[in-house]
């Protein structure tokens, strides 16, 4: 077996419920969710309950799910719970991270008080954004994604990809745009 334990055999330990999975997957996975739920955070000690929290949520969601590819899954799992907390704390007058930043840059773009009832609508928004990111380059998808999606900064997005701050936040100034002029077009009044 390779050094690093291949996601369908941590899954399948989940599934068999042996603890060790949890200890891999942790292993594996930590870092990745430790960086998501601080970059909405901005506090060390509330992404750590959240990673922790992570994984009791993966550990009692598999089975019945069964994720073929677990950065992802858990991924996901990890930015909902970290969200979570923020509004928490936000109502509680706490908070920092980059979320207050990243949500008013793309407040602009995506419209706001989209609630269940408007479950349609959220639908067809989603759809749009998939086209949108199919359309871009793997380099600007992936400004894109980690900018809005893992709610990383400006400067460790220009620290792990080589470019300037500036160019970063014209290209992503431009892309929002393109979203925006996107979702217009679909009948998404922004």
């Amino acid at each position: 077996m390779s050094r690093v334990m291949e996601d369908t055999t941590i899954v399948q330990l989940f599934w068999d419920r042996n603890e060790q999975g949890l200890q891999v997957a942790s292993n594996k996975y930590g870092h990745l969710c430790t960086s998501i739920a601080l970059n909405i955070l901005g506090n060390q000690e509330d992404a750590e309950e959240c990673v922790n929290d992570t994984f009791l949520a993966a550990w009692n969601s598999i089975p019945p799910q069964r994720p073929a590819i677990l950065a992802p899954f858990l991924g996901k799992i990890a930015r909902n719970l970290a969200i979570n907390r923020y509004k928490h704390n936000r109502a509680d007058k706490r908070g920092g991270g980059n979320t207050p930043v990243v949500i008013e840059e793309l407040s602009e773009v995506i419209p706001g008080g989209i609630s269940p009832e408007n479950e349609l609508l959220s639908k067809e928004m989603l759809s749009i954004i998939s086209r949108f990111l199919s359309t871009l380059s793997p380099d600007k998808r992936k400004l894109f994604v980690r900018r809005y999606w893992y709610a990383d900064s400006v400067s460790a997005i220009a620290s792990a990809t080589g470019l300037t701050e500036n160019n970063i936040n014209v290209t992503l100034s431009r892309l929002r745009k393109q979203l925006h002029q996107l979702l217009v077009e679909g009948g998404i009044d922004v």
